[in-house]
Formats: structure tokens, sequence, C-alpha cells
């Protein structure tokens, strides 16, 4: 029978064969770590890379190719120099015997290569029979034709080989030959051009010709299927198309009359024609549009040129327009392909943007001109409102049309843009092309100023009530659209946000305009904050027109003091009023959008007036300046959440204090200063009883630092030791009561003061030991800084790897 050992006995055997198990564990993994380390430490023997078989760097189909196209090319430069050199040696018969039988035999040649499936060899010879058939022609001519013109000539003999290149490529027994068919192409593209050149068909045959020429590349290409004769085709008549269209486009420029016009235009209309009719074919879709487009704004050139030439020059960009507007009736054509009439609505729209492109200089003068009148302040009023805009800048020529165009296309984008995507787009576009016109418009009609200040004043109420009354409008973000009106993925402004920018963008300009005269500017500047501050009560225009308001109110303010003579730090006082303005207004805001941006403007205000105190050097207003702010900030920061501004408050309080104390020149700042810091300390005690969460900068920093800080700079200049003691065992007190009590604001204030006036007190001696010093001592010192630090470094990263190795043996 097999013996079963109690329980307590199996456990223990298995116990002991468990360590047993684990010591031979840690043998095995101590050898194996000195394996590794041994291993690591042994060079290893370096093994030859092994040697890969030389590739070839070229196929021999490739091969094969390089040597028959430079055989072919020796061959034809050998018949070249024949028929140039040794022509002259031989009679009419031998020479006419000679180039034919060499002509006819390799044109034969290719026959017996096609049957033996030499294609390549085939192709190469062919090439040389056609280079032969030039030199004949070129033989010819130095024979027999000697008196024919060389221009009519070549284009007759370029002819002739087209159609017999095009004749032997469509042999039967040639067919599969790829070379002569596009030869034949290329030597059609002269023809045309050469008959008009050497007829003096002038530079309106010549683009004639070429674009004749182009519209029959168009044709081969668009009906043959041939690979290579439709690339050809397309070459032709993308080339010879741009070129006879750069040369009817000059044409029509240049044009000094009707007739010159009406025949330029006749060029262009073809040139459209053309495009037109290979965009009609079923090609690629954006081969369509794109040829869709150009063929429009050839017709917008062409007809434009025409109603130029009889039209003043300021009315030639509107001519343009007006015919760029008409492309949008033939959008409605059914009979047109979709892709047809989408690359017309292009033209249009580019038409229509070119245009607009050609308002902006008028357009920027209106609004950046008037800016000069910052450093000309109140200098005297001007004539016009054109002598006023245009104080620094020459005004454009022939400008009196730039309200037409601006007004003709906001009408299009009214009535024209129907589609539910692209219709609130279209009416942003109509109230910024509106809002130009109206701005455009009194300089261009130069208007007397004070009307001018008064249109712009209407522009901008205009903007601000568009913004206030239009409706929010939502884009949809997936709608059925036709693919001429494909939207792009970017963001367009909202109607109202854009009638607010605007608004803001008319004022200043007015704003600016109104710096000429005295009266004028307070009248301007009380209307804008009279209207920002009006539309401030729409809540979603606040966040704009509320700033704005303050913003023009200080101005008003500086305006103000201004006209009355006042020096700049009583100017302050108004400009104050700005910031309580702003406080009392975010607190009854309450939307974060609009809190925060007033009460930066009403910040900036503050700063202002600061600025303007301090600038005059009169330290008993600035010292009012300064607790007013106090007052403000203290008054924000009641509002939960602005506490934070007591901090600031507080800052506000002391500094007023220090200026008001500069300005009695007081030798014993503490007299005046202990009063405020003991009250203030027992205010800050009492906090933090009922509230121990309050932190020693809020209950504490205040009062110290009214005291601490005007003693150490009196200190920091009295010669006698005195107040520097005193100060210091007051610094160590309140340093020591910081560290009892685990208080930051006493321990680094007390601190801080402490230690600056202990060196200001021993920096007499600091300088006496530096100066008996030998000049080495200092760089000692420092070698030897470096040097222990460097000791430390490297002492904690032996540590750290001993540790990382000590981690690492651990299993």
């Amino acid at each position: 029978m097999t013996h079963f050992p109690p329980p307590a006995e199996e456990l223990r055997l298995l116990d002991l064969e468990l360590r047993q198990l684990d010591a031979r564990r840690a043998q095995l993994l101590h050898r194996r770590a000195w394996l590794v380390t041994a291993l690591q430490a042994t060079p290893r023997p370096i093994t030859p890379a092994p040697v890969a078989s030389p590739r070839p760097e070229a196929s021999a189909p490739r091969v094969q190719n390089v040597l028959l196209v430079l055989g072919g090319v020796l061959l034809t430069i050998a018949a070249m120099a024949f028929t140039l050199v040794s022509w002259g040696h031989m009679g009419i018969a031998g020479r006419a015997l000679v180039l034919g039988g060499v002509t006819v035999a390799v044109l034969a040649a290719p026959v017996p290569l096609l049957k033996h499936a030499l294609r390549s060899t085939a192709e190469a010879v062919a090439g040389l029979g056609l280079a032969l058939t030039v030199l004949d022609a070129y033989a010819l001519h130095q024979v027999a034709l000697t008196d024919v013109d060389p221009t009519g000539y070549v284009a007759a003999a370029s002819a002739v080989l087209a159609a017999l290149w095009a004749a032997y490529g469509l042999l039967p027994r040639t067919s599969e030959l790829r070379l002569p068919l596009p030869a034949a192409l290329t030597a059609a593209q002269l023809p045309l051009v050469l008959w008009a050149v050497a007829a003096d068909a002038g530079l309106y045959g010549v683009t004639a010709a070429v674009l004749v020429t182009a519209g029959l590349d168009t044709g081969v290409a668009l009906k043959v299927p041939t690979g290579s004769v439709r690339i050809t085709a397309a070459v032709g008549a993308y080339g010879l198309g741009a070129w006879g269209v750069w040369a009817a486009g000059w044409l029509s420029w240049t044009a000094t009359g009707p007739s010159a016009a009406a025949r330029a235009a006749a060029l262009l209309l073809l040139a459209a024609g053309i495009a037109v009719a290979a965009a009609r074919q079923e090609v690629a879709g954006k081969q369509a549009v794109g040829l869709s487009v150009t063929a429009g704004l050839l017709a917008v050139a062409a007809l434009g040129g025409t109603s130029r030439s009889v039209l003043p020059d300021a009315w030639t960009v509107p001519a343009y327009l007006v015919c760029g507007i008409a492309l949008l009736a033939a959008v409605r054509l059914e009979r047109l392909p979709e892709t047809v009439r989408g690359g017309f609505a292009r033209a249009s729209v580019a038409v229509q943007g070119l245009a607009l492109l050609w308002t902006l200089p008028v357009l920027g003068i209106s609004l950046v001109g008037p800016v000069a009148w910052a450093e000309q302040v109140w200098s005297g009023t001007p004539g016009s409102v054109r002598e006023a805009v245009a104080v620094d800048a020459p005004w454009p020529p022939d400008a009196e049309t730039v309200p037409v165009v601006l007004a003709v296309v906001a009408v299009v984008l009214l009535l024209a843009v129907r589609n539910a995507v692209w219709r609130p787009r279209a009416l942003t576009g109509v109230l910024v092309t509106a809002w130009a016109t109206a701005l455009v418009l009194p300089p261009v009609l130069e208007v007397p100023y004070a009307v001018g200040l008064v249109a712009l004043a209407l522009t901008t109420a205009g903007a601000l009530a568009a913004a206030a009354w239009i409706r929010p409008s939502a884009q949809p973000e997936t709608a059925e659209e036709p693919a001429e009106a494909t939207v792009p993925a970017v963001t367009f402004p909202t109607p109202r946000a854009t009638a607010t920018v605007l608004a803001l963008l008319t004022s200043l300009p007015l704003a600016f305009l109104s710096l000429t005269a005295e009266a004028a500017t307070l009248a301007v500047l009380a209307a804008l904050t009279a209207l920002f501050a009006a539309a401030s009560w729409k809540s979603h225009l606040a966040p704009i027109t509320a700033p704005t308001a303050l913003a023009y109110a200080t101005a008003l303010a500086c305006a103000t003091g201004a006209a009355a003579g006042w020096e700049p730090q009583y100017i302050a006082l108004p400009v104050l009023a700005v910031p309580v303005a702003a406080a009392l207004l975010a607190l009854r805001l309450g939307d974060a959008r609009a809190t925060i941006p007033v009460e930066v403007t009403g910040a900036v205000a503050a700063l202002l007036a600061v600025g303007l105190a301090a600038a005059a050097a009169d330290l008993p207003m600035l010292a009012l300046v300064l607790a007013l702010c106090g007052v403000i900030t203290a008054g924000t920061a009641i509002r939960p959440d602005r506490r934070h501004l007591s901090y600031a408050s507080a800052a506000l309080f002391v500094l007023a204090t220090w200026v008001r104390l500069a300005a009695w020149d007081v030798g014993t700042p503490e007299a005046y200063t202990l009063p405020v810091s003991v009250p203030a300390l027992l205010v800050g005690a009492l906090r933090r009883r009922r509230d121990p969460e309050v932190p020693s900068w809020t209950a504490y920093g205040p009062g110290l630092a009214a005291t601490l800080v005007p003693s150490l700079l009196t200190a920091w200049s009295d010669a006698h030791w005195t107040r520097p003691l005193l100060l210091g065992l007051a610094a160590l007190a309140v340093t020591l009561l910081g560290a009892r009590h685990h208080l930051k604001a006493p321990l680094l204030l007390g601190g801080t003061v402490l230690a600056l006036d202990a060196l200001h007190e021993l920096a007499p001696y600091i300088a006496q030991v530096t100066d008996a010093l030998p000049r080495w001592v200092p760089p000692a010192l420092a070698g030897l800084l470096l040097l222990a630090i460097g000791a430390t470094y490297e002492q904690r990263l032996r540590d750290a790897r001993k540790m990382r190795d000590f981690l690492g043996n651990m299993h």
C-alpha cells in the first residue's frame, strides 16, 4: 500500500523543496548575470558584410532605346552634313537620285522591321526617314525654288510634310508606328501662322491664325483616341491658346478706337468659343470648369474692352463689371451643361472680386487717412471731407465711380444669391459693400466737412441699428448644394457680428476726423459715447459696444479737460469717472463675455489717469489719484468673484500713502504709518480669529508693508545708526513672530527688510574687505564653489547608480 504522510509532515517537505528551488534559481540568475557582463566586455569578432552582387543600373530595353535613338540622331546629322556640305559636288540628277532613293529606302525599311517584331528599331528608322523628308524640302528650295519667299515656302512645306507624315502614319503596314502622327500634328502648327506672317496680315491676322490653330488642336485632342496624338494636340492647344489669348488681350487693352477694340473683341470671343466648345464635351469635370471660367473671363474682356473704347477712363471698371454680371444670365440657361454654368458663375464672381479690389485704395484712404490728424489736433477745419481724409496721402485718380461699383455689387449679392446655404453669407457681403459705399461716398463727392461728419455718424448709427435688430441666422451644416455652389470649409461671420464690427470701424475715422476742431471733437466724442452706450443695452452687443463706449468716454474726458485749459494732473480726475462707470456697469451686466472687456477698459482708463498725474510730477495729485483708484478697486472687490482685487486695493492705498509722505517731505514716516499699521494689524488679527483660512498676506500684509517699506526707504538714505537699528530690531521681531506662528507674510516681509537693512549697514565694510582682498581671491572662491558643486553632483550620480544596481539585483 502507498504511504501517505501526515499533513504537517507533507507541508514541511514541500517547504524544503521550495527553498531548495529558490536557492538554485538564485544561483542560476547570478551565473547568468556574470555571463552577460563577460560577453559585453569581450570584443565581438568583426563579421564581414556579405557582398551583394552588382545590380545593373540600366535595363536591357532602356539600353536598346538609347542605342537606337543615338543611331538615328547620328544618321540624321550625317544626312544634314551631306546635304549642306557635299551637295554642291553632284549634279541635279545625282542629287535627286541620292536623296530620293535614300528617303524612300529609309521610309520603307520599317515595314520588314515590323514584320520581324523589331518595333523600336522601326520607330528609330521611321524618325530618320521623317528627318530626311525635311532635308528634301530644304534641298528643293535651294535648287529649284530659290526665288520663293522663305516664310511662305516654310508654311507650304510644313503643310505638305504634315499631310505626307499623316498619310504615312495611316498606311495599313505602318499604322503601328507611333511617331508619324504626332510629328505630323507638330508640323501642322506652323502653316496658318506662317502664312499670316508671309501675307503681312498684321498682329490681328497672326493672332487669328494662332487661335484657329489652337482650335484645330482642341478638336483633335477631343476626337482622336490615340494617346500620343491627344497629348501632342493638348500641348499645342494650351500653348498656342495661351499665346493667342495674351496677344488678343493686349490688343484689346491698347486699342485706341472702337474699330480696333471690336477686332480685338472678335479675337477674344473666338478664343471664348473654342473654350466653351471644349467645355461642352464630356471631359473631366475640373477641366470643363476651368475652360468655362476662362471662356467667361474672355467674353467679359471682349465686351468690356469694346465698351472701354467709347467711355471715359473712370467708367472702365464699371463697364467690365456690368459685362461680368451679364454672365449670370447664362447661368440660368438649361441648355448649357452644369459644369459650364458653374464656370460662368465663378467667372462672374472673379470679375466682381477684381472690381472690389480696384476700390480698395479709396476705401483704405477713407478708413485710415484720418489717423494723420492725431499729429495735428485742433489745427483747423478743412474745406471738404476729401481734404480731411487725404491729408497725408494722394487721392487715387478716376475714383468717381468707386461708389457705383460697390453699390452694384451689393445689389447683385442681394438679388442673385438665393441658395439657402449662401444666402446668409451673401447678406454679410451686402452689409460690407453697402457700408463701404456709405464710407467712400462723402469724400468721392467732396461734400463739406460738417456734412461728411454727419454722414459718418449716420453710417455708424445705421450699422449699430442693423446689429441690434438683425435676427441671428443658423447656417445649415448639411444641405444639398449644386456643384457650382460648393462651400469651402470656412467659418463665415454672421450678418449681426459683421454689422457690429463695421460700426466700430466707422467710428474710428469719425473720431479722428473730429480732431480738426475743438467743437467737432467734443460733439463727435459725446455722440459716439452715447451711441455705443445705448447699443450696450442689447446683451449680444455689450461685449463690444460697452468697452467702446467707455473708451470714447475716456477720450471725451481728456478732450473736455484740454478744452478747459486744465493741466494733465487735473484731467486725471474726470478720467477716473470712466473706471467708476466700468465698475458699476460690470456689476449690472453679470455676463463674463461683457464683464471682462468692460473691466479691462476701466483698468486701462485708470492707468491713463495715473500716467497723467505722474507726468506732471504733482505728488499730492498723484497720491489722490492712487487713493481714488484704490477706492474703486475696493468697491469692485466687494463682489464675491472679484475678492482677489482686495490685494490690488491695499497696494494702491499703501502706494498713495507713500506718495503723500514723499509730497510732505516727511523725514519720520513712522509717525504717520504706525497709526495706520496698528489698526490694520488688529483688524487682520480679528479676521484671522473668525476665519483661520484667511491668508496672512490678506490679514497682515498691508499693515506690515505700510510701515516697514517706508521705514526701509528712509533708513536706506539715513546716515545715522538709530533708525536702521530700530528697523532691524522691528523686522527681526516680525520675522520671529512669523516663524513662531508659521505665517508667510510676517516671515517674508520681516526677513526681507531685515536682510536689506543689514546689507545697507554692512555695505561700507564689505566694500573695504573687497578692496583689501587680492584680485585672484574672488575667482578662486568661485572655482572652489564650482568644484564643490560638481563633486556633490558626481556623488549623487554615483549613489543613484548604486541604488539602480541594488534594485536590479533584487528578484
